[in-house]
Formats: C-alpha cells, sequence, structure tokens
C-alpha cells in the first residue's frame, strides 16, 4: 500500500505552490476549486481549511499539516524527555453527542453546577478543569457537543491522552459519536466509553455496546476486545469512581511523563479580552513550570506573565505539567491552537515573535492578479452571488470555530460566503461600517450590541443577528444564503400527442387536433414542439376539448382538440408532437 504524502503548510498557500506539493497540474487543481465554488488564480491563496477540503475531493493520497507560524523558531522545537521527567496526571478530553449529558457528567465529577451557564446547555467553549481522585489529579477538557464545533474539537483531540466518549444508554451511538471517535483515533488518544443514563427506563446498555463493536470497531473487554466500558449515571453518580479508576489504568499503561523545573510549555486552548485585565489567555502546560514573572511568547504574541489563576479563579504562584491555568500579561491575544514556551527574557520573546509575525504577514500577503486573470475571474463569477459577514465573538476559540464552520456551509457552488471582517469583542461602529453593504449581516456570538450601535445600525439598514448557540448561528446562516440561489425550476412530463390536424392560426393562438400517445395533456401547461428529432418551438396549453366540449384533461388513447398560446409565430404541422410539461418553481435549500 502507498504511503500517503504530507504535505506541511502554514496558514495559507498560493493554488500554484499546492499543485505543486501536491504534483498534479494547475488545471486540474483550479478545477477542483471551481467545483467547490472557488473561483481562483493560479496565483491566488487559499486557506489551509479550503486546500484540505480540495486535497480530499480529490481522493490523492495525500493530507495536509497545518504548521504555526513560529515552527521555524526555538518557541516550536519539540521537547525531549530527560531521565529525570516524572509522571504527570492524564489529560481527559469528554466528548459525545450534543445531548448525550457529557456536561452533565463533568458537572457531577466536578461537584458544581456548569450547565445552567452553557446556552441551551450545550459546552460553547472548551473549559479546562483539575480534580483529584484519591491522591491523583486528573485533567478534563469539556469540548463542545455541536457538529459545528467540528474544528475545535479537533484542536481538544491533538491535547489528549484520553477520551472519554459519552453514549447515552437510551439513545446509542449518533453521527457526533462517529466523528468523536475519529477525532480520538486520528489523535491516537486512548478510549474509554461512558455509557450514560442508565438510571433511565429506557436504557440498554448491550444495544449501545453492540453498535459500537458493529459500527464503529471498539470492542468491549467484556467481549474479548480491548475497549473499557463503563456503564454510569451522572444524573445520579453511579459508575464514574470506576470510570475515574479506568482512567488511572489506562494512564499508568501509558506511562504518562513530563519534566519539571525547566521552562514551561504547552498550548493556548482559549483567549479574550476582559475591561481591567488586558489580554487572558487559558493555557494547557505540557511540559516544565509556569511562574509569574516568566517571560512568554505564543505565535506573534508575546508578554510577561502578571497573574495565574487556576480553573476556579484562584491564583497560583506556578503551575505544572497537565494543569490547566488562565495568565494575563499578554501584550496581545495569542490564537487558540498557538503553542506557548517560557523564554529567557523578553528581547527573546520579542524576537521570536516578531519572526512569526513577519511568516504570517508573507503567508497572508495579497498576491498581484495580472489582468487577465481578473478578466477570467469576473467571467466566472457573474453568475455566483456573494453572502458577506462580519463576525464577532467573546473569544478567539469561538471565533476560530464559527468562522471555520461558516466556510463549510455547502452551497455547490452558487453562493460565495465572505467574511469580510471578525474580531473578538462587541460589536462596535466600525464593525457597522464595514456591513453597509449589499447581502451583508453582522453576526455576534456571545457578544452584546449596544443600544448606540443598535440605533447606528436601523440607521445604516445593516441587518445585526446575535447568538450564544453556534447551531443556530449557522442555521440563520444558511437560511440568509438559500435566500441567494436561483430558484430551481422542476420539470415534470406529463404525456405526449401526435398532431393530426391544424385548423386554425391567428396571432398568437393555434388550434389544432390530434392523439395523445401517452399520459395525459391538461389546461395550463406547457408543450414542447418537437419535429422529427429537433424541438422547434414552445407553445402553453390553454384549453383542451373532447368531443366539442371542453374538458380538464384528456388522456392516452383520446382525440382531443386543443387552444394553444405562443410567444411567436409557431407553424405546427401535421405529425409534429407534443411533449407536455409541467412546470414548477422551488426556492433551493442547502
Amino acid at each position: 500500500m502507498e504511503e500517503e504524502k504530507v504535505v506541511q503548510i502554514f496558514g495559507s498557500i498560493t493554488v500554484d505552490e499546492l499543485a505543486a506539493a501536491l504534483n498534479i497540474s494547475v488545471t486540474t487543481l483550479i478545477g477542483e476549486l471551481f467545483k467547490n465554488g472557488i473561483v481562483a488564480t493560479i496565483n491566488q491563496r487559499i486557506d489551509f481549511e479550503t486546500a484540505t477540503i480540495i486535497v480530499e475531493e480529490l481522493g490523492i493520497g495525500a493530507k495536509l499539516e497545518k504548521k504555526s507560524a513560529t515552527e521555524s523558531g526555538a518557541a516550536q522545537e519539540k521537547h525531549q524527555l530527560s531521565e529525570d521527567a516524572v509522571t504527570r496526571p492524564p489529560i481527559v478530553a469528554i466528548m459525545g453527542h450534543v445531548d448525550h449529558g457529557k456536561t452533565t457528567l463533568l458537572d457531577t465529577l466536578l461537584s458544581k453546577k456548569t450547565v445552567d451557564t452553557e446556552a441551551g446547555g450545550i459546552t460553547q467553549h472548551i473549559s479546562a478543569y483539575q480534580i483529584k481522585h484519591g491522591d491523583r489529579p486528573i485533567t478534563f477538557l469539556d469540548t463542545p457537543g455541536h457538529e459545528a464545533f467540528a474544528a475545535l474539537r479537533q484542536h481538544s483531540a491533538t491535547l489528549t491522552d484520553i477520551v472519554v466518549l459519552v453514549v447515552a444508554a437510551d439513545d446509542g451511538v449518533k453521527p457526533q459519536t462517529a466523528e468523536a471517535i475519529k477525532f480520538a483515533q486520528s489523535a491516537n488518544a486512548g478510549i474509554i466509553v461512558a455509557i450514560n443514563k442508565i438510571d433511565k427506563e429506557t436504557a440498554d446498555v448491550n444495544r449501545v455496546m453492540a453498535q459500537l463493536a458493529t459500527d464503529q470497531g471498539l470492542n468491549p473487554e467484556e467481549w474479548g476486545g480491548n475497549t473499557i466500558m463503563v456503564p454510569v449515571s451522572a444524573k445520579t453518580g453511579e459508575g464514574l469512581d470506576k470510570l475515574l479508576d479506568m482512567i488511572f489504568l489506562v494512564a499508568d499503561i501509558e506511562d504518562l511523563r513530563a519534566d519539571i523545573g525547566i521552562p514551561a510549555e504547552g498550548l493556548v486552548i482559549e483567549s479574550h479580552m476582559e475591561v481591567g485585565k488586558g489580554s487572558i489567555a487559558s493555557l494547557l502546560v505540557e511540559q516544565g513550570d509556569l511562574a509569574r514573572g516568566d517571560f512568554v511568547v505564543a505565535g506573534k504574541a508575546y508578554g510577561k506573565v502578571r497573574t495565574i489563576e487556576d480553573y476556579l479563579g484562584g491564583a497560583v504562584d506556578k503551575a505544572g505539567p497537565s494543569t490547566p491555568v488562565t495568565m494575563t500579561g499578554f501584550k496581545e491575544l495569542p490564537n487558540f491552537g498557538d503553542r506557548f514556551k517560557v523564554v529567557k527574557n523578553e528581547k527573546t520573546a520579542k524576537k521570536l515573535a516578531e519572526q512569526a509575525a513577519a511568516i504570517l504577514e508573507k503567508e497572508m500577503a495579497v498576491t498581484n492578479v495580472t489582468g487577465s486573470d481578473m478578466l477570467k475571474m469576473i467571467s466566472q463569477e457573474h453568475d455566483v452571488k456573494t453572502f458577506n459577514v462580519v463576525v464577532k465573538a467573546d473569544v478567539l476559540g469561538s471565533l476560530t470555530s464559527v468562522i471555520d464552520s461558516l466556510r463549510l456551509i455547502d452551497t455547490k457552488g452558487e453562493v460565495k460566503l465572505s467574511v469580510i471582517g471578525s474580531g473578538v469583542g462587541n460589536i462596535s461602529e466600525n464593525d457597522i461600517r464595514l456591513a453597509a453593504g449589499e447581502n451583508t449581516v453582522v453576526y455576534g456570538f456571545n457578544v452584546d450590541l449596544p443600544p448606540s450601535i443598535k440605533r447606528l445600525a436601523a440607521r445604516s439598514d445593516v441587518e445585526v443577528c446575535l447568538f450564544k448557540v453556534i447551531y443556530e448561528l449557522l442555521d440563520d446562516a444558511k437560511a440568509h444564503m438559500e435566500k441567494l440561489l436561483a430558484p430551481e425550476v422542476i420539470e415534470t412530463e406529463l404525456g405526449e400527442l401526435v398532431i393530426k390536424g391544424v385548423f386554425r392560426t391567428i396571432k398568437e393562438e393555434i388550434i389544432a387536433g390530434g392523439e395523445v400517445t401517452k399520459g395525459k395533456v391538461v389546461p395550463g401547461v406547457v408543450a414542447r414542439v418537437i419535429r422529427g428529432e429537433d424541438e422547434v418551438a414552445e407553445v402553453e396549453v390553454t384549453t383542451v376539448q373532447h368531443e366539442k366540449h371542453q374538458v380538464q384533461s384528456a388522456i392516452e388513447g383520446e382525440m382531443c382538440g386543443l387552444s394553444l398560446k405562443t410567444a411567436k409565430k409557431v407553424l405546427l404541422e401535421v405529425g409534429d408532437k407534443l411533449v407536455f410539461i409541467e412546470r414548477e418553481i422551488k426556492q433551493k435549500k442547502l
């Protein structure tokens, strides 16, 4: 079997560069882009997500990997464990279908209620927590539960040692369940299945185990397989101690280790701005110790650690491996998924951040487009409508996920979604000014619309839509895009008739007669006039007569007279065939 080719790119890549990396012709790549509704020239840049979709569509045995902007710098060198590495807490992601109780399960483990703070009872951000079972800590990541957060959930899986897959005992395997399994397997994370809601009367644990074994290849240990499955009730707490025991069992088998007493490194799992505090970043320490006063760099952001807080908001001076914390001190917001590293001084941090920023600027630079390129783009795009959006969110992780999800809406190339502006924070005057155009909507996710900005939006006739649940935002975007789709004309063939006589032709009206040879003919339908093998005209049937009486239909085998209306003069001939068509105009759906 031929090994899959891996192509590493930064945030974007030109069409020419991607074609060369994949060893295919530029024409083939541009054609595939066009089939997916993307009009691109040889020098045009496409983002990582778009490139990934196109490579999958091509089916050429290649895989794209995203490189952080600073992977060429010292901040991205992979840490090699020393002989002094110590056992670290396992990092566990809770995954599963949207309403199978994963957040409730975590609530019970934490002995605190968090579900009420989430819109619709669905996790909207990655949240990190740490608890103790006995005297050993476990770090939990609670990941968003809807398909729209696929990109966010995939990031989470790459942070994870073990995935606890929550499946409801009364509902079974769902599409999101399969999606979570795929992410966990791609991240080489151990999988433990928590079969939840066993307290319900309709619970059927064996049915769920059979579904997982048959459809997903996860064979329970009880049946001779190697997947641990634990029946639990997040509501009553039954089975949770055993679940935690199994997590430690898998962690001990994996022998999870990390170095301490060295400069910390890890991942940014969230970031946002807060009045009075500035940039706040949620970090997951992977190696070493993060302490107040350290200088850190993450992508193009850098700063000095001013404060560190644990997941409960308590101040701490230092955080070790597998520990989730929030810190203040970055001079600007780091991006979700960026790696961070502690460096020796501010000068080094600034230098690495500037290097990352320079690479990003180069990657995102606008490439020159020739006059002939522009003409081609205009000729290809003249029938494609654009739906413009401005997206504002409370934190960068949500902003990234919303934008990624919007771009994945499939419109068969008939409507192009363009994100013309985005940012973290409440909707501003600049957002309204930016959106003052046709087919443009401002979307706010977990943010506010100040009264003054609301009045400005009304005066400027700008539509602003606020949401707290992401799939509701996506449904609204789909509805807006559907309105831009060209209506679909659905044709249904009703019957055929052969002309036996033409009695009168006056301006736009023809009186003729014939035999219905197939189906039926009814008033108000369109008829194609077929002469030999060619279609010569279209006419409209206004009335149908049978045995000198006006009727509502004539069926196969009957002779009838027709009154036909034409938009231009049409000369019917004996022997012409009329094919009767009923047309319905229907609004397309995505």
